[in-house]
């Protein structure tokens, strides 16, 4: 399967403790028998004061030991459904970008072979744009528009799917669409 697994060395690399450390901390702490927010309220407790973001890495460390100990693949939510990402970067402003992103799929009745269960919706902060969608299959798309320098990233985030496969064959439509889109 084309999904990857939680990168251990990232990790390592971001709390300064070799994931294998971390494997004999969690295990000692009882992190098998764990859920995942326990899993990752004992991990937080590991990671230095010095790490930026403890709680992302807290998140991280226990979603790689879930994977370690087999109670999740890569690529599967707590929930048991599956999630992948494809992404682009346009020359375009963030306002920009997400106008011509509606433009693009706008008038679609199809994606992937599903329909729109609902109307997409679009919204924005100060240093993003969204559209999300939810289709008859029960899967989710969410676009996240943000700056990357003086141009646009666009990443084509999928949620709820219910294997790996039905991942990859969203990966493989977004990215036909944001040929399109970027075309």
């Amino acid at each position: 399967m084309a999904i990857k697994s939680s990168n251990t060395s990232a990790i390592a690399n971001a709390t300064g403790i070799e994931w294998d450390q971390w494997c004999v901390k969690l295990r000692a702490g009882g992190a098998d028998e764990m859920t995942h927010k326990e899993m990752a309220e004992l991990a937080i407790t590991g990671i230095p004061a010095a790490v930026e973001n403890p709680e992302w890495w807290a998140q991280s460390v226990a979603v790689a030991y879930e994977q370690h100990i087999g109670r999740r693949v890569p690529g599967q939510a707590q929930d048991g459904t599956f999630q992948g990402s494809v992404s682009s970067t346009i020359d375009a402003d963030l306002d920009t970008a997400l106008e011509r992103w509606v433009a693009c799929v706008k008038d679609r009745k199809e994606f992937n072979g599903n329909e729109l269960s609902e109307p997409a919706r679009t919204s924005g902060s100060e240093r993003w744009r969204y559209w999300r969608a939810d289709f008859s299959d029960g899967t989710k798309a969410q676009v996240d528009i943000g700056l990357k320098g003086e141009k646009s990233s666009v990443a084509i985030n999928i949620t709820k799917a219910e294997t790996p496969e039905q991942v990859s064959e969203w990966k493989s439509f977004w990215r036909q669409i944001l040929a399109e889109f970027k075309g």
